[in-house]
């Protein structure tokens, strides 16, 4: 799943993206609305963390304009504006939620999950192919009754894989969901995570398989029996 934060406070802004990484998550950061604007013109995000006192403009002006232009991306506000008529504003406004500060970390990796769980979300709760299990939310995985301990980048393929189970998810979208704008991508870096998570699914007996659309991407089938 990928994230966008728009947040002037670099230091504030760099806690959120590590933290949120380490949730499984990848992150852009914006720290304009004229930056969030552009980000959000030319990259499909899952969900979108908005600070609202930002440099260039208020928060609150940039969600009304994303909603006028029917832009439906789930947005969790995060800001120093505490009273009930702010909140009562920003939720009018178009926000699916509205965090205060200062905030517990793990309270917004949770309102985040919450808020791609929704119907219509790109979170489920439990995905099934074949014998293999993921609990989306703890990111945890199992073949059968053997725990699979995959790193975050090959649990995120795998996860993309069971949602669209039987269709092919293009190399492109893999790259887009779980790389952030900043992060180096080698061409054959999906390649390689495909290759140790096609292995371990193997090893431990998964009765579903990744196969390989060359040019075009991957897709997880369960095994014919």
């Amino acid at each position: 799943m990928r994230l966008l934060i728009v947040e002037d406070e670099a230091r504030i802004a760099e806690l959120l993206k590590r933290a949120l990484e380490a949730a499984g998550f990848a992150v852009d950061t914006a720290h304009l609305c004229a930056d969030a604007r552009e980000a959000l013109s030319v990259t499909s995000y899952d969900a979108a963390i908005l600070d609202l006192g930002l440099p260039d403009g208020d928060g609150i002006g940039l969600l009304s304009e994303l909603r006028a232009s029917d832009c439906r991306v789930p947005v969790l506000v995060l800001t120093a504006r505490d009273t009930v008529e702010d909140r009562v504003l920003g939720l009018d406004t178009g926000a699916d939620d509205y965090l205060v500060k200062p905030f517990a970390m793990s309270e917004l990796i949770a309102r985040t999950k919450a808020l791609l769980r929704r119907p219509g979300g790109a979170l489920g709760v439990v995905l099934k192919a074949g014998n293999i299990t993921m609990d989306s939310i703890g990111r945890d995985v199992s073949v059968g009754e053997t725990t699979l301990a995959l790193p975050r980048r090959e649990c995120a393929i795998l996860e993309h894989l069971m949602r669209r189970l039987g269709r092919v998810v293009p190399k492109a979208v893999l790259e887009e969901k779980l790389y952030g704008i900043d992060d180096e991508l080698e061409s054959n870096a999906i390649p390689v995570h495909v290759h140790h998570l096609r292995r371990k699914l193997q090893d431990a007996g998964a009765s579903a398989e990744i196969h390989t659309v060359r040019g075009v991407g991957y897709l997880l089938a369960e095994a014919k029996t």
